[in-house]
C-alpha cells in the first residue's frame, strides 16, 4: 500500500482527552486520499485478483459512496476498467468525486432509486461481460485490506491500544480489525440506529434483513451484514456493540468541525461519539478512535444543525391552534423571553374557522427555557402539540 498512499495520522485529541481523563487519539481514516478507508480493501482485492487472473480487464461494484471512489480510485491505480453502478438518488457530489478519483479509467452508471436495485444491475452486468465484482465489505481480501488499519495503528503506537473503537456497516472494517487484532485490545463496534445490522445478527445468531433502514449515516446504514464478516464477528459480546442516535451523532459532527476543525461525514463520526457511553471504563486508558470518513457535503450542514439542536432540546416544533382575534399573536409573542426565537412560523388555517393552526419552531438557549414556555401556555389556555420526535409529521411539515 505504501506505494500507492501514506499511512493515515495517529492523532491525539487533547479536546477529548480532557474530557474523558484518557489518552485519546484518532486514526484518521478521513485523511486518505479519497476520504475514507474503502481504499484499502479495494486496493487489496484489485492486487490479488491481478496476481492470481492478469487477464482480469474490468472491475464492476455498486456504491453510493466512499466504496465507489476507492474502487475507482484503484482502476486508475491498477490500470484497469471500472463500471461503477450508483442510484439514480447519489448526490451529485459523490458522482463527481467518483468521476474525478478514477478519470478515464471508470463510467459510471446511474441505475434505480434504491441501493438494491443498483446491486442487482451491477451484478447482471458483471455476470453478462465476464467481469469481476468487487464487494463492499463482504470479501476476505477486502475484509484483509481493510485490516490494514489495525496494523498502522501498532506500528505507530508502538504497540495496541487498551481499547479500540470501530464504526461498523456491513462489517468489513470492524472483521478485519477483530481479526488482525484478537483479543490483545478491547474493541467497541458502534452502529447507527437506522442500520443497527449487527446488532440484529446477533441477536437472531445470523445476519437478518431489516426491514427498513435510515440513510443519514449513510457510509454505515446496512440492511444487512455480510456472511463473511459476521463470520467473524458473531462470538463478540453484545455489550460490545453499540447503537448511537443519529441526531445525537450530529451533535458530535458539529462538535468536531467547531471545535477541532475536523469535518467528519456521519459515518465517520460514530466512534467519537461512542465516548458518550464508554464512562469510567476507559478512564486512564489509551483509547483509539478510527474516524472512518470524511466525505461529507456541506449542503447538509444545516440538517446537522437542526437534528443536533432537536437532540440538545434547544429547538422544538409545535403545531398551535390560535385564536383568530385580533391581538392572539401579540398575546403568544409575549409568552417568549429573551433568549427564546422563533424559528419557523407557517399558517396552516384551511377555513374561516374561530381557530387556525400555526406551524412554529422555536429556538432557545438552554432546555429548561422550554420548561416555562410550556407553562405560560397551559396557563393562556393555548391548545398545541409538540410535534418534535413526531417522525411522520415532522417528515411532511418540518
Amino acid at each position: 500500500m505504501r506505494a500507492v498512499f501514506e499511512p493515515t495520522p495517529l492523532q491525539r485529541n487533547d479536546h477529548l482527552s480532557d474530557r474523558y481523563g484518557a489518552e485519546i487519539l484518532l486514526k484518521r481514516e478521513d485523511l486518505t486520499p479519497v476520504r475514507s478507508y474503502k481504499l484499502r480493501g479495494a486496493f487489496n482485492a484489485m492486487r490479488k485478483v491481478l496476481a492470481a487472473r492478469p487477464e482480469t480487464t474490468q472491475f464492476v461494484c455498486a456504491s453510493a459512496g466512499n466504496h465507489a471512489q476507492g474502487v475507482a480510485f484503484m482502476c486508475r491505480h491498477f490500470g484497469v476498467r471500472g463500471v461503477i453502478f450508483m442510484p439514480v438518488t447519489t448526490p451529485q457530489q459523490k458522482i463527481g468525486k467518483t468521476g474525478i478519483f478514477g478519470g478515464d479509467a471508470v463510467s459510471i452508471r446511474l441505475t434505480g432509486d434504491y441501493f438494491d436495485d443498483t446491486l442487482a444491475a451491477a451484478q447482471a452486468y458483471c455476470a453478462q461481460v465476464g467481469g469481476h465484482f468487487l464487494s463492499p465489505f463482504d470479501d476476505e481480501d477486502v475484509i484483509e485490506g481493510q485490516a490494514s488499519v489495525a496494523v498502522e495503528i501498532e506500528a505507530q503506537l508502538g504497540g495496541l491500544p487498551d481499547h479500540l473503537i470501530l464504526p461498523v456497516g456491513g462489517g468489513g472494517l470492524s472483521a478485519g480489525v477483530r481479526s488482525y487484532v484478537g483479543d490483545r485490545a478491547t474493541l467497541t463496534l458502534v452502529e447507527p440506529a437506522g442500520g443497527a445490522c449487527l446488532s440484529a445478527a446477533l441477536r437472531a445468531g445470523q445476519p437478518v434483513r431489516l426491514n427498513h433502514i435510515n440513510n443519514f449515516a449513510d457510509g454505515a446504514a446496512v440492511a444487512q451484514i455480510g456472511a463473511r464478516t459476521f463470520a467473524r464477528l458473531a462470538d463478540i459480546d453484545p455489550a460490545q456493540a453499540l447503537v448511537i442516535d443519529e441526531d445525537r451523532l450530529c451533535t458530535t459532527m458539529l462538535e468536531m468541525l467547531n471545535v477541532e476543525g475536523v469535518v467528519l461525514e456521519p459515518a465517520g463520526a460514530l466512534a467519537v461519539d461512542a465516548l458518550k457511553d464508554m464512562g469510567a471504563s476507559i478512564r486512564g486508558r489509551t483509547v483509539v478512535c478510527v474516524t472512518s470518513g470524511g466525505n461529507f457535503d456541506f449542503e447538509r450542514l444545516p440538517e446537522v444543525k437542526e437534528r443536533a439542536q432537536r437532540f440538545s432540546g434547544v429547538k422544538k416544533y409545535f403545531i398551535l391552534r390560535m385564536p383568530q382575534r385580533p391581538g392572539a399573536l401579540r398575546d403568544f409573542l409575549e409568552i417568549l423571553g429573551p433568549e427564546d426565537d422563533i424559528a419557523r412560523f407557517e399558517y396552516l388555517k384551511k377555513s374561516a374557522r374561530n381557530f387556525g393552526s400555526v406551524l412554529i419552531g422555536i429556538e432557545t438557549t438552554r432546555p429548561e427555557n422550554f420548561t416555562h414556555i410550556l407553562q405560560k401556555l397551559d396557563a393562556a389556555g393555548f391548545d398545541y402539540r409538540d410535534i418534535t420526535r413526531d417522525e411522520v409529521l415532522a417528515e411532511f411539515l418540518i
